[in-house]
């Protein structure tokens, strides 16, 4: 009986030890400017990411693209036409990578995917789109 009792008590102390070091939101707080050193790398990227709708619709298969633009219509099944300043080219986004945002022609977006090539067509598999500033 002591042993389990003994047994208990450890356990109940090291469970509340275990959440007082556990993170998350807490109530309202504003962000403070953090004190602690960022690290990571800043330098040249070993794989370049295309900007511009001309050098996708030339780029091969699984090209990493970061394009800014306007989606100018859709083509039905999640395709859509998107035009920048270089050119048109067909995208497709997932219902899920739309995260919530509805956009018009006239919004300004930044898409991020891949280049997805087949016999002579190339679409872009879009993974990420948000508001251009």
């Amino acid at each position: 009986m002591k042993k389990s009792l003994i047994a208990s008590v450890f356990m109940l102390s090291s469970m509340s030890v275990m959440a007082a070091t556990q993170g998350g939101f807490n109530g309202p707080t504003e962000a403070a400017p953090s004190t602690q050193a960022q690290g990571g790398f800043n330098g040249p990227n070993a794989i370049s990411v295309l900007n511009t709708v001309k050098e996708a619709s030339h780029a091969d298969d699984n090209a990493a693209v970061e394009l800014t633009g306007y989606i100018i219509s859709s083509i039905g099944n999640e395709n859509y036409m998107f035009k920048d300043a270089t050119g048109e080219i067909k995208i497709e986004i997932d219902q899920k990578d739309w995260h919530g945002l509805t956009v018009m022609p006239t919004t300004k977006i930044i898409i991020r995917g891949e280049v997805d090539k087949d016999w002579t067509v190339r679409t872009i598999d879009v993974d990420t789109v948000i508001l251009a500033k």
